[in-house]
């Protein structure tokens, strides 16, 4: 948006000032649009065997867990190796949806949309980056015929 042009004359000062005063209304607008969408964010993730499943809110916070039953069958340990890794994996899901949330709503600020989009990446990494370890391909990992069925 071009800088208005103040005291020219009585009229056309005013109307800058109306169309300057519309512009920071809108752009106010987007951004409590953005923090609303934002704030509605949830991800999902479920452990590789399907025994746990988490679901986290905006601010990574789990608001959903389900076990099945067939989490009789392993060890304490293992069993909360699962949550916390499915748990992570939900709240990195999250961050590809605030990504385009912003992008959405306030797009043209780029800094805001990279700084925010950063705190999340920051906040909450990739799970196989925490740990060093690879998890191997998901079938959604392969797009083209090279996977055989």
């Amino acid at each position: 948006m071009s800088e208005p042009v103040f005291g020219v004359d009585g009229a056309r000062t005013e109307e800058e000032i109306r169309r300057w005063a519309s512009g920071i209304q809108a752009k106010a607008d987007r951004y409590q649009q953005m923090q609303q969408q934002v704030t509605a964010v949830t991800a999902t993730a479920e452990s590789r065997d399907g025994v746990v499943r988490v679901t986290v809110d905006s601010a990574g916070a789990v608001t959903d867990l389900q076990i099945t039953d067939d989490a009789r069958r392993m060890s304490g340990a293992g069993l909360a190796e699962s949550v916390l890794t499915t748990m992570r994996q939900a709240q990195a899901g999250i961050r590809d949806q605030v990504a385009e949330v912003m992008s959405a709503t306030v797009g043209d600020d780029t800094e805001t949309v990279n700084a925010v989009v950063s705190a999340y990446r920051e906040r909450f990494p990739d799970p196989e980056a925490e740990d060093g370890t690879e998890r191997p391909p998901d079938d959604e990992d392969f797009n083209d015929d090279t996977f055989l069925r």
